[in-house]
Protein backbone atom coordinates (compact mmCIF):
# COMPACT_ATOMS: atom_id res chain seq x y z
CA UNK A 1 0.00 0.00 0.00
CA UNK A 2 2.85 2.38 0.94
CA UNK A 3 4.41 1.90 -2.51
CA UNK A 4 1.38 3.29 -4.33
CA UNK A 5 1.64 6.76 -5.78
CA UNK A 6 -0.99 9.35 -4.86
CA UNK A 7 -2.77 10.85 -7.85
CA UNK A 8 -4.85 14.02 -7.52
CA UNK A 9 -7.64 14.16 -10.11
CA UNK A 10 -8.32 17.89 -10.37
CA UNK A 11 -11.94 18.62 -11.23
CA UNK A 12 -14.50 21.42 -11.26
CA UNK A 13 -13.03 24.76 -12.22
CA UNK A 14 -14.50 28.22 -12.67
CA UNK A 15 -16.13 27.92 -16.09
CA UNK A 16 -19.53 26.80 -17.36
CA UNK A 17 -18.00 23.35 -17.86
CA UNK A 18 -17.56 22.52 -14.14
CA UNK A 19 -20.29 19.85 -14.08
CA UNK A 20 -18.86 18.12 -17.16
CA UNK A 21 -15.45 18.11 -15.47
CA UNK A 22 -16.89 16.38 -12.40
CA UNK A 23 -18.39 13.67 -14.62
CA UNK A 24 -15.01 13.20 -16.30
CA UNK A 25 -13.27 12.95 -12.92
CA UNK A 26 -15.71 10.32 -11.65
CA UNK A 27 -15.10 8.23 -14.77
CA UNK A 28 -11.31 8.64 -14.61
CA UNK A 29 -11.28 7.64 -10.94
CA UNK A 30 -12.77 4.28 -11.91
CA UNK A 31 -10.25 3.79 -14.72
CA UNK A 32 -7.06 4.48 -12.75
CA UNK A 33 -5.16 1.30 -11.87
CA UNK A 34 -5.85 0.79 -8.14
CA UNK A 35 -2.94 -1.65 -7.87
CA UNK A 36 -0.49 1.16 -8.76
CA UNK A 37 -2.15 4.36 -7.62
CA UNK A 38 -4.34 5.88 -4.92
CA UNK A 39 -6.73 8.21 -6.77
CA UNK A 40 -8.15 11.26 -4.99
CA UNK A 41 -10.55 13.79 -6.48
CA UNK A 42 -9.64 17.40 -5.69
CA UNK A 43 -12.45 19.88 -6.34
CA UNK A 44 -11.26 23.31 -7.47
CA UNK A 45 -13.57 26.33 -7.43
CA UNK A 46 -11.97 29.75 -7.27
CA UNK A 47 -9.73 29.80 -4.19
CA UNK A 48 -11.68 26.96 -2.55
CA UNK A 49 -9.84 23.68 -3.14
CA UNK A 50 -11.00 20.55 -1.34
CA UNK A 51 -10.06 16.89 -1.30
CA UNK A 52 -13.20 14.76 -1.71
CA UNK A 53 -12.44 12.03 0.83
CA UNK A 54 -14.64 8.89 0.58
CA UNK A 55 -15.02 8.64 4.37
CA UNK A 56 -14.31 12.10 5.78
CA UNK A 57 -16.04 14.30 3.22
CA UNK A 58 -14.37 17.52 2.04
CA UNK A 59 -10.89 18.33 3.39
CA UNK A 60 -9.31 21.68 2.58
CA UNK A 61 -6.22 21.62 0.36
CA UNK A 62 -3.26 23.60 1.64
CA UNK A 63 -2.30 25.56 -1.47
CA UNK A 64 1.08 26.47 0.06
CA UNK A 65 2.34 22.97 -0.78
CA UNK A 66 -0.64 21.22 -2.46
CA UNK A 67 -1.31 18.79 0.42
CA UNK A 68 -4.26 17.75 2.58
CA UNK A 69 -4.20 16.80 6.25
CA UNK A 70 -6.03 13.48 6.65
CA UNK A 71 -6.46 12.05 10.16
CA UNK A 72 -3.57 14.16 11.41
CA UNK A 73 -1.18 13.14 8.63
CA UNK A 74 -0.11 15.18 5.63
CA UNK A 75 -1.19 13.64 2.32
CA UNK A 76 1.15 14.55 -0.53
CA UNK A 77 0.39 14.05 -4.22
CA UNK A 78 2.89 12.54 -6.67
CA UNK A 79 1.02 13.65 -9.80
CA UNK A 80 -1.88 15.91 -10.77
CA UNK A 81 -4.24 14.51 -13.38
CA UNK A 82 -6.02 17.54 -14.77
CA UNK A 83 -9.69 16.97 -15.66
CA UNK A 84 -10.78 20.62 -15.55
CA UNK A 85 -12.30 21.87 -18.81
CA UNK A 86 -11.94 25.61 -19.15
CA UNK A 87 -10.31 27.86 -16.58
CA UNK A 88 -8.06 27.25 -14.64
CA UNK A 89 -7.25 23.74 -15.92
CA UNK A 90 -7.10 24.24 -19.66
CA UNK A 91 -5.64 27.73 -19.99
CA UNK A 92 -2.30 27.47 -18.21
CA UNK A 93 -3.20 28.90 -14.78
CA UNK A 94 -3.26 25.58 -12.95
CA UNK A 95 -0.21 24.40 -14.86
CA UNK A 96 1.69 27.46 -13.61
CA UNK A 97 0.75 26.70 -10.01
CA UNK A 98 1.79 23.04 -10.34
CA UNK A 99 5.11 24.08 -11.90
CA UNK A 100 5.82 26.25 -8.86
CA UNK A 101 4.88 23.37 -6.54
CA UNK A 102 7.10 20.99 -8.56
CA UNK A 103 4.16 18.59 -9.04
CA UNK A 104 4.10 16.60 -12.32
CA UNK A 105 0.88 17.06 -14.30
CA UNK A 106 -0.78 15.37 -17.27
CA UNK A 107 -1.27 18.14 -19.82
CA UNK A 108 0.90 20.39 -21.96
CA UNK A 109 2.94 23.20 -20.39
CA UNK A 110 1.78 26.64 -19.26
CA UNK A 111 2.54 28.03 -22.73
CA UNK A 112 0.85 25.16 -24.59
CA UNK A 113 -2.29 25.42 -22.46
CA UNK A 114 -2.60 29.19 -22.73
CA UNK A 115 -2.28 29.48 -26.51
CA UNK A 116 -4.26 26.36 -27.42
CA UNK A 117 -7.11 27.63 -25.24
CA UNK A 118 -7.39 30.80 -27.33
CA UNK A 119 -9.11 29.76 -30.58
CA UNK A 120 -7.78 32.62 -32.72
CA UNK A 121 -4.12 32.39 -31.60
CA UNK A 122 -4.23 28.62 -31.88
CA UNK A 123 -5.33 28.86 -35.51
CA UNK A 124 -2.44 31.23 -36.23
CA UNK A 125 0.02 28.66 -34.86
CA UNK A 126 -1.30 25.65 -36.78
CA UNK A 127 -1.13 27.44 -40.16
CA UNK A 128 2.28 26.02 -41.00
CA UNK A 129 1.06 22.41 -40.75
CA UNK A 130 -0.76 22.98 -44.06
CA UNK A 131 -4.23 22.29 -42.69
CA UNK A 132 -7.02 24.50 -44.08
CA UNK A 133 -8.47 27.24 -41.86
CA UNK A 134 -11.82 28.98 -42.06
CA UNK A 135 -11.61 32.76 -42.54
CA UNK A 136 -11.98 34.46 -39.18
CA UNK A 137 -12.19 37.81 -37.40
CA UNK A 138 -11.04 38.39 -33.82
CA UNK A 139 -12.99 40.92 -31.71
CA UNK A 140 -12.29 42.35 -28.25
CA UNK A 141 -14.97 43.56 -25.86
CA UNK A 142 -15.39 47.32 -26.34
CA UNK A 143 -13.86 47.29 -29.84
CA UNK A 144 -15.78 49.13 -32.55
CA UNK A 145 -16.93 46.98 -35.46
CA UNK A 146 -19.34 47.05 -38.37
CA UNK A 147 -21.63 44.04 -38.75
CA UNK A 148 -22.11 44.80 -42.45
CA UNK A 149 -18.36 44.60 -43.09
CA UNK A 150 -18.19 41.36 -41.07
CA UNK A 151 -20.94 39.81 -43.20
CA UNK A 152 -19.32 41.06 -46.41
CA UNK A 153 -15.99 39.51 -45.33
CA UNK A 154 -17.24 36.17 -44.00
CA UNK A 155 -20.62 35.70 -45.73
CA UNK A 156 -23.55 33.98 -44.04
CA UNK A 157 -23.93 31.78 -42.06
CA UNK A 158 -21.29 32.89 -39.52
CA UNK A 159 -20.16 31.03 -36.42
CA UNK A 160 -19.70 33.28 -33.41
CA UNK A 161 -17.60 31.78 -30.60
CA UNK A 162 -15.95 32.94 -27.38
CA UNK A 163 -12.18 32.54 -27.80
CA UNK A 164 -11.73 30.89 -24.43
CA UNK A 165 -14.61 28.58 -23.65
CA UNK A 166 -15.54 25.01 -24.44
CA UNK A 167 -18.49 22.64 -24.71
CA UNK A 168 -20.05 25.13 -27.15
CA UNK A 169 -21.09 27.60 -24.44
CA UNK A 170 -21.80 31.00 -26.01
CA UNK A 171 -21.51 29.61 -29.56
CA UNK A 172 -24.06 30.63 -32.20
CA UNK A 173 -24.60 29.86 -35.85
CA UNK A 174 -25.90 33.06 -37.41
CA UNK A 175 -27.94 32.72 -40.62
CA UNK A 176 -29.54 36.16 -40.80
CA UNK A 177 -27.92 39.61 -40.56
CA UNK A 178 -30.28 40.76 -37.78
CA UNK A 179 -29.13 37.89 -35.55
CA UNK A 180 -25.41 38.74 -35.68
CA UNK A 181 -25.38 41.45 -33.00
CA UNK A 182 -27.32 39.37 -30.41
CA UNK A 183 -24.95 36.43 -31.10
CA UNK A 184 -21.90 38.65 -30.55
CA UNK A 185 -23.37 39.95 -27.28
CA UNK A 186 -24.08 36.39 -26.18
CA UNK A 187 -20.50 35.31 -26.91
CA UNK A 188 -19.13 38.29 -24.97
CA UNK A 189 -20.98 37.02 -21.88
CA UNK A 190 -18.56 34.06 -21.89
CA UNK A 191 -15.32 35.84 -22.80
CA UNK A 192 -13.73 39.25 -23.38
CA UNK A 193 -12.51 38.22 -26.86
CA UNK A 194 -14.48 36.32 -29.49
CA UNK A 195 -13.87 34.84 -32.92
CA UNK A 196 -16.22 35.04 -35.89
CA UNK A 197 -15.69 32.42 -38.60
CA UNK A 198 -17.06 31.71 -42.02
CA UNK A 199 -19.32 28.68 -42.20
CA UNK A 200 -17.72 25.65 -43.84
CA UNK A 201 -20.27 23.13 -45.00
CA UNK A 202 -19.06 19.59 -44.52
CA UNK A 203 -18.75 16.58 -42.26
CA UNK A 204 -17.27 16.87 -38.77
CA UNK A 205 -14.47 14.58 -37.63
CA UNK A 206 -12.25 14.33 -34.59
CA UNK A 207 -9.06 12.44 -33.76
CA UNK A 208 -7.32 11.75 -30.44
CA UNK A 209 -3.55 11.73 -30.00
CA UNK A 210 -1.19 10.77 -27.18
CA UNK A 211 2.60 10.89 -27.38
CA UNK A 212 5.33 10.23 -24.87
CA UNK A 213 9.09 9.78 -25.26
CA UNK A 214 8.55 6.08 -26.01
CA UNK A 215 5.05 5.88 -27.52
CA UNK A 216 3.04 7.57 -30.24
CA UNK A 217 -0.67 6.80 -30.41
CA UNK A 218 -2.82 8.41 -33.10
CA UNK A 219 -6.33 7.13 -32.51
CA UNK A 220 -9.04 6.11 -34.99
CA UNK A 221 -11.02 8.98 -36.51
CA UNK A 222 -14.59 9.59 -35.29
CA UNK A 223 -17.32 11.21 -37.36
CA UNK A 224 -19.72 13.36 -35.35
CA UNK A 225 -23.21 13.54 -36.81
CA UNK A 226 -25.19 16.13 -34.87
CA UNK A 227 -28.99 16.02 -34.78
CA UNK A 228 -28.87 19.74 -34.01
CA UNK A 229 -27.73 22.67 -36.12
CA UNK A 230 -24.11 21.97 -35.11
CA UNK A 231 -22.19 20.01 -32.46
CA UNK A 232 -23.51 22.14 -29.57
CA UNK A 233 -23.92 21.42 -25.84
CA UNK A 234 -27.05 19.30 -26.36
CA UNK A 235 -25.39 17.31 -29.11
CA UNK A 236 -22.30 16.73 -26.97
CA UNK A 237 -23.86 15.85 -23.64
CA UNK A 238 -27.57 15.11 -24.11
CA UNK A 239 -27.41 12.39 -26.75
CA UNK A 240 -28.30 14.70 -29.63
CA UNK A 241 -25.51 13.39 -31.80
CA UNK A 242 -24.36 10.14 -33.33
CA UNK A 243 -20.68 9.30 -33.24
CA UNK A 244 -19.24 6.75 -35.65
CA UNK A 245 -15.86 5.24 -34.69
CA UNK A 246 -13.96 4.45 -36.79
CA UNK A 247 -15.42 6.93 -39.27
CA UNK A 248 -16.85 5.42 -42.47
CA UNK A 249 -14.46 7.21 -44.81
CA UNK A 250 -11.67 6.23 -47.17
CA UNK A 251 -8.36 4.99 -45.81
CA UNK A 252 -6.69 7.94 -47.55
CA UNK A 253 -8.86 10.55 -45.79
CA UNK A 254 -8.45 8.74 -42.46
CA UNK A 255 -4.67 8.81 -42.85
CA UNK A 256 -4.64 12.50 -43.80
CA UNK A 257 -6.71 13.46 -40.73
CA UNK A 258 -4.43 11.37 -38.51
CA UNK A 259 -1.30 12.91 -40.06
CA UNK A 260 -2.62 16.44 -39.46
CA UNK A 261 -3.51 15.51 -35.88
CA UNK A 262 0.01 14.23 -35.25
CA UNK A 263 1.57 17.34 -36.85
CA UNK A 264 -0.67 19.69 -34.86
CA UNK A 265 0.18 17.85 -31.61
CA UNK A 266 3.89 18.41 -32.31
CA UNK A 267 3.51 21.97 -33.62
CA UNK A 268 1.68 23.04 -30.44
CA UNK A 269 4.04 21.07 -28.18
CA UNK A 270 1.21 19.08 -26.58
CA UNK A 271 1.48 16.48 -23.81
CA UNK A 272 -1.03 13.96 -22.53
CA UNK A 273 -4.21 13.08 -24.44
CA UNK A 274 -5.62 15.69 -26.82
CA UNK A 275 -8.40 15.68 -29.39
CA UNK A 276 -8.30 17.62 -32.65
CA UNK A 277 -11.57 18.60 -34.38
CA UNK A 278 -12.08 19.16 -38.11
CA UNK A 279 -14.64 19.92 -40.82
CA UNK A 280 -14.07 18.14 -44.13
CA UNK A 281 -15.52 19.72 -47.28
CA UNK A 282 -14.89 17.85 -50.55
CA UNK A 283 -11.69 16.26 -49.21
CA UNK A 284 -10.49 19.66 -47.91
CA UNK A 285 -9.63 19.27 -44.23
CA UNK A 286 -10.32 22.36 -42.09
CA UNK A 287 -8.96 22.62 -38.54
CA UNK A 288 -11.67 23.61 -36.04
CA UNK A 289 -10.01 23.47 -32.63
CA UNK A 290 -7.94 21.38 -30.25
CA UNK A 291 -9.07 20.07 -26.87
CA UNK A 292 -6.08 19.67 -24.56
CA UNK A 293 -8.27 18.38 -21.71
CA UNK A 294 -10.87 16.39 -23.67
CA UNK A 295 -13.99 15.13 -21.93
CA UNK A 296 -13.75 11.71 -20.31
CA UNK A 297 -17.36 11.16 -19.25
CA UNK A 298 -19.40 8.16 -20.40
CA UNK A 299 -20.57 10.25 -23.39
CA UNK A 300 -17.08 11.28 -24.48
CA UNK A 301 -15.27 10.46 -27.71
CA UNK A 302 -11.73 9.54 -26.55
CA UNK A 303 -12.93 6.39 -24.70
CA UNK A 304 -14.75 5.34 -27.90
CA UNK A 305 -11.57 5.77 -29.95
CA UNK A 306 -9.41 3.87 -27.45
CA UNK A 307 -11.93 1.03 -27.45
CA UNK A 308 -12.06 0.98 -31.27
CA UNK A 309 -8.29 0.53 -31.44
CA UNK A 310 -8.49 -2.42 -29.04
CA UNK A 311 -7.14 -0.55 -26.03
CA UNK A 312 -8.56 0.24 -22.61
CA UNK A 313 -8.67 3.43 -20.58
CA UNK A 314 -6.87 1.93 -17.58
CA UNK A 315 -3.73 1.30 -19.65
CA UNK A 316 -4.15 4.66 -21.34
CA UNK A 317 -4.14 6.57 -18.07
CA UNK A 318 -1.22 4.54 -16.76
CA UNK A 319 0.76 5.72 -19.80
CA UNK A 320 -0.37 9.32 -19.26
CA UNK A 321 0.60 9.29 -15.56
CA UNK A 322 3.95 7.59 -16.20
CA UNK A 323 4.71 10.15 -18.93
CA UNK A 324 3.97 13.01 -16.53
CA UNK A 325 6.14 11.43 -13.82
CA UNK A 326 9.03 10.99 -16.27
CA UNK A 327 9.20 14.77 -16.66
CA UNK A 328 9.67 15.38 -12.93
Amino acid sequence: MENKLNIAILAGGNSSEANISLKSAAQISGWIDADKYNAYTVFVKGTNWALKHPELGEIEIDKNDFTATVKGEKLKFDCALIAIHGTPGENGLLQGYLEMMNIPYTTGSVMNSSFTFHKYYCKELVKETGVNLAKGINLKRGQKFDTEIIIKTLGLPIFVKPNESGSSYGVSKVKFAEDLMPAIENAFKEDRTIILEEFISGREFTCGVFKSDSKEIVMPVTEIISMNEFFDYEAKYQNKSKEVTPAEISETLTKRIQEFSSKIYDRLDCRGIVRVDYIVDNENIYFLEINTVPGMSEASIIPQQVSAMGGNMRDMFTMVIEDALSRR
